[in-house]
């Protein structure tokens, strides 16, 4: 929010291409195009990948207009502990979705008439 911009992220199996970082420009190019504002800032590009060349990334965005960046990933089973602690359990959140399909199913109800 603090930016009030958008951002396209792109997450891509495998080593960077270049051909990505040409996609990831369309996508960046069709929200500005559709959805940014004046008062938004320029959407910004991330395309993650599984490993990248320091050269073939530079020569893929040289000539690139919008703020796009590259970095890797790693694939775990574990989060570490500072999210695993954020984030809900999977018992919270199939509580959640219970509760959710019940108050649908109530005003499913409710609305053809059934009680």
């Amino acid at each position: 929010m603090r930016l009030h911009c958008y951002f396209a992220i792109e997450l891509k199996g495998g080593d960077f291409q270049p051909e990505y970082a040409g996609k990831l420009s369309f996508y960046i190019s069709a929200i500005d195009g559709t959805m940014r504002t004046p008062v938004d800032g320029p959407t910004i590009g991330l395309l993650l990948c599984e490993s990248r060349s320091g050269p073939i990334v530079e020569y893929a965005l040289q000539n690139l207009v919008q703020p796009i960046g590259v970095s890797t990933y790693r694939v775990t089973r574990e989060l570490p502990e500072p999210v695993r602690e954020e984030l809900p359990s999977v018992e919270d959140l199939q509580d959640v979705v219970k509760k959710l399909h019940s108050e649908i199913e109530t005003l499913r109800k409710e609305q053809s008439g059934e009680e």
